[in-house]
């Protein structure tokens, strides 16, 4: 009989502790966020190509579809033409130019051999001025050639930046996803027509979440960057536990948002604090959740 009512009160007490843990107040409360990106077209045109389903992981570089390049192409042709017309009708000038720099480097060398030649007493004064003024005249036709060809630049330098911005506008036509993670959501279909900086779909990278809770001044002295918490979040009839490493405190108080359900008054000013988890699949964005300084005594969830 003593036996019984022995087992009988260890069972009581077990269940009053159970309680006692799951009543267990949280030290702070808050909801999981990610850093969603918004990936927008960069050129105008059609959607000629568009994979990208809600759900889907992507991986950052990965080709998810083009834009129409018809009409850049048939730009990126014209230009090409129009520099090879005005390139024809320079390229007796131009050619003129180079072979006048290839007289004045001959020039060039020939003063450096009487240079030498003077430094040994062998060579004269007037070699060296002779073939200074033959440096000067070739200088001069070379200057009066780019003068007479200066419009012609000018105008191969035009089409040259035209071409660079087609080029930019044709690699801009394929679409790369710029980060690893989940499409959330998908704003454009195939066949549609775009235009730059319209949305096409919105991604985050879900495997860490975000969990973004709020603490009185008086936890501050209990909480630094780096320190391991735990994360709880409902789970049917009980509480599953996550492992949460703390990676930002506020250093300005605010006042507590509405929607941190907590049994404070509202009116007391709180700090935000970040805690980075690991997501096992069941943590979403906007998800609930409580944070307690304690670390994780064991893997039971």
């Amino acid at each position: 009989m003593k036996i019984t009512k022995i087992i009988i009160g260890l069972l009581i007490f077990g269940n009053l502790f159970v309680a006692c843990n799951n009543n267990e107040k949280a030290d702070g409360y808050g909801n999981f966020e990610a850093t969603e990106i918004t990936v927008s077209a960069e050129n105008n045109g059609k959607l000629m190509q568009f994979n990208v389903e809600e759900g889907q992981i992507l991986k950052k570089g990965d080709f998810v579809g083009f834009i129409d390049t018809i009409p850049l192409s048939l730009n990126r042709d014209q230009l090409l033409a129009s520099k090879a017309i005005v390139y024809s009708k320079s390229g007796s000038v131009l050619s003129q130019k180079n072979v006048l720099n290839a007289q004045l480097k001959s020039a060039m060398v020939n003063k450096n051999r009487i240079e030498n030649l003077i430094r040994e007493n062998a060579g004269t004064q007037k070699q060296f001025d002779d073939i200074n003024g033959e440096i000067n005249v070739i200088q001069k036709q070379i200057k009066s050639v780019e003068s007479q060809n200066s419009p012609v630049i000018d105008e191969l330098e035009s089409i040259d930046v035209q071409l660079k911005q087609v080029e930019d506008l044709l690699q801009k036509s394929n679409i790369l996803n710029p980060v690893n993670g989940t499409v959330l959501t998908k704003y454009a279909e195939v066949n549609e027509l775009t235009s730059f900086g319209r949305p096409l779909y919105k991604i985050a990278d879900l495997s860490t979440m975000e969990l973004r809770v709020y603490v009185s001044e008086t936890q501050l002295s209990n909480i630094k960057i780096g320190q391991e918490v735990t994360v709880k979040i409902d789970a049917g009839d009980a509480m599953k536990n996550f492992k949460g490493i703390i990676t930002w405190v506020a250093s300005e108080a605010e006042f507590t948002p509405k929607i941190i359900q907590t049994k404070e008054e509202r009116i007391n000013l709180v700090y935000a604090v970040k805690i980075d988890v690991k997501n096992d699949g069941s943590l979403k964005i906007g998800m609930p959740a409580e944070m307690f300084l304690s670390p994780i005594l064991s893997e039971e969830k």
